[in-house]
């Protein structure tokens, strides 16, 4: 039997995440309604909760369409009664699983994605149930350079050549991340925006003439889809995922201001150190993440995020149950900071953060009102 919830978060052991619901609900209705708004369906990306709770949320209540990043997600989704499941991340042929083969025919509506044509030829490889073909979209990398064929590269025509010619795959259409518009600056951020957008049509064109047509013509990640610019109407779908959330970097990206952080991790005060101007707090990066800034955040302040109602504060170096805190400017007022006393961090990267607790407090206001918990693994 599950341990009564604490009060407040002020009663909470510590280090641990805290999630505002009021913040979540008004996070995920902003991107339900833009999307309804700009006539594009939203299939919001799960990693960065990882919990039924918030997938639900996402999902406007439907627990349908949704991307994952993992295999165990997936099987996790699935397990509490969602469906049209795309799973982001490319086939190669060792990563074709029993796991996968069972989720595939267990399914709907359950999606791979290819990027090469090794991956595509794994699949074409691999027989499901009778009455089942594989449902598979093609990834795209439109300048990014993470994963997906590329935007202009000649391994598309093969790929989909191979496509038309399958008899056991029915293919969905296209699939990009724009992770490059992590920018803080507005016109750069929509450049790329654009740059997507176009190579994508691009690309769709390209396969239409071969006879292969994109029901399915998808782009996101949380800048673009919290700012998009008025091509990305002309898109099937938005796919981002961060936004349940927020975090710091979005903030310094112009996504979301602090008050739509809907996460915090809760420290407490263990040690002074006047001798070197440290504060010392129970949240190391075992709790915390050590997902550094990108380029394009290097100027953030200690590469840090800041401490909440705290600004003169900020954490500028972690091991792995501690942290180290210093004054932004000066020296610390150690009066104002007790031994025992709370502080709350802003993650820098909620998806980092967030996978390193397996649980997450709930509140409203100061109220604990629940726990969600959430998948772990791969």
């Amino acid at each position: 039997m599950e341990d009564s919830l604490p009060a407040s978060i002020f009663d909470v052991e510590t280090p641990c995440l805290l999630v505002d619901i009021d913040i979540v609900k008004k996070n995920c209705q902003t991107m339900i309604d833009r999307c309804k708004t700009m006539g594009v369906e939203l299939r919001p990306h799960m990693k960065t909760h990882k919990t039924v709770e918030g997938a639900e949320l996402m999902t406007n209540g439907t627990k349908r369409k949704i991307v994952v990043s993992t295999l165990d997600e997936a099987i996790f989704f699935a397990d509490n009664g969602f469906e049209d499941i795309l799973w982001g991340s490319p086939i190669v042929p060792g990563r074709i699983s029993k796991r996968l083969i069972n989720l595939c025919n267990k399914l709907e509506e359950f999606h791979v994605m290819v990027a090469t044509l090794v991956g595509l030829e794994a699949i074409l490889a691999t027989p499901l149930n009778e009455g089942k073909k594989w449902s598979v979209f093609l990834e795209i990398d439109c300048g990014y350079g993470r994963t997906g064929c590329c935007w202009n590269s000649e391994e598309i025509i093969s790929i989909c050549e191979k496509i038309k010619q399958s008899n056991n795959m029915i293919f969905q259409g296209l699939y990009t991340h724009c992770g490059n518009s992590y920018s803080p600056d507005i016109e750069t951020k929509n450049s790329i925006q654009q740059t997507t957008f176009d190579r994508l049509i691009d690309v769709k064109s390209k396969l239409s003439g071969l006879g292969l047509e994109c029901k399915t013509v998808g782009c996101g990640s949380t800048p673009s889809c919290s700012k998009p610019i008025e091509c990305l109407s002309n898109l099937t779908e938005m796919h981002p995922g961060n936004y349940i959330f927020y975090d710091y970097m979005q903030v310094l990206a112009n996504s979301c201001d602090f008050e739509d952080i809907a996460c915090k991790v809760a420290t407490t005060v263990v040690d002074h150190k006047p001798e070197v101007q440290t504060l010392v707090v129970d949240c190391g990066w075992t709790a915390f993440g050590l997902d550094a800034p990108h380029d394009q955040f290097k100027d953030a302040p200690l590469g840090q995020a800041p401490i909440v109602d705290h600004p003169e504060l900020r954490m500028f170096s972690m091991t792995q149950e501690l942290g180290k805190l210093k004054a932004a400017e000066g020296e610390i007022d150690y009066s104002k900071y007790p031994l025992g006393s709370r502080l709350y961090l802003y993650p820098w990267h909620s998806c980092c953060t967030t996978c390193a607790h397996p649980f997450y407090y709930v509140h409203s206001g100061e109220k604990i009102v629940g726990k969600w918990r959430t998948t772990r693994g791969w």
